[in-house]
């Protein structure tokens, strides 16, 4: 438990360096559509949702009423849905108004960091979750957007500073870390081609969506074998399982792997 945290915690403090990053574009983006600083921290604090804050500015600044808004940046958020059935089973013994407020937390950056901690421990760990919604988003999110809305205005092109790709590169990496197996590339690699294939047709809303279902079913039908392994790695076991055919490995225990190829009565393996 200690050292997951701990890495957790390292985690954690890098995503939010991320966070900083988008959360400054995300100050800078309201200010130039007209929100006062008030209003930006306001939607930071309540809303609390990156990728619809930025579509919600957007929607604002050209115009589109009220009921469109909401509408949108409903749909666009939607892949919460996924993320809150996916953390439901491990915690259902937490009573309902501490889970509301985990919900309210829950981010992109909160989601792949918990999980991965859960399965690294195989239990639940709240203060886990709080601990990568607080640090990773929450509070760099806030503080940038009070810094990019304030004081935003002096920089006078945010893209060629590279800020524009410092969230979707945080969140490949966040990514990277969970794929375990092939059913994990093939459920990353399918889901991603679907999302980018339906938001170039239909929008970035529906392609969400649609990557975000496609990917897992893709990932389900492939066979489960490269996944079930639970031996631990860095064993004798693991390194016996996980080695290329034909090599000469050893127990640390002195008995000869299992892998060590047969010698036929030539001495030729």
């Amino acid at each position: 438990m200690g050292a997951s945290r701990r890495r957790l915690a390292v985690e954690a403090i890098g995503i939010g360096a991320s966070a900083l990053g988008f959360g400054f574009v995300y100050g800078l983006s309201a200010r130039n559509a007209g929100f006062s600083p008030i209003e930006a921290m306001a939607m930071s604090m309540l809303v609390f949702a990156g990728a619809a804050q930025f579509a919600a500015v957007g929607y604002v600044a050209g115009g589109l009423a009220w009921p469109g808004v909401i509408l949108l940046t409903a749909l666009l958020n939607a892949r919460h849905l996924l993320y809150s059935a996916a953390l439901a089973p491990w915690f259902k013994s937490v009573p309902a108004p501490r889970r509301a407020l985990m919900a309210h937390l829950l981010t992109d950056e909160a989601f792949a960091l918990s999980i991965g901690h859960f399965t690294r421990i195989g239990q639940t760990d709240e203060r886990g979750y709080w601990m990568a919604a607080i640090f990773s988003t929450l509070i760099p999110w806030n503080l940038a957007t009070f810094a990019g809305v304030t004081v935003g205005g002096h920089i006078p092109n945010p893209g060629a500073l590279g800020l524009d790709v410092v969230f979707p590169a945080a969140m490949v990496g966040l990514a990277a870390g969970l794929i375990t197996g092939r059913r994990e590339v093939a459920a990353a690699l399918g889901g991603a081609s679907l999302a980018v294939a339906v938001s170039l047709l239909l929008g970035p809303g529906v392609g969400i969506i649609a990557g975000g279902l496609g990917g897992p079913l893709l990932g389900m039908v492939v066979p489960a074998r490269a996944t079930d392994a639970t031996m631990a790695l860095g064993t004798p076991e693991s390194a016996e399982h996980y080695s290329m055919p034909g090599t000469h490995l050893k127990r640390r225990d002195g008995p000869a792997s299992s892998r060590e190829p047969h010698h036929d009565e030539t001495g030729l393996p």
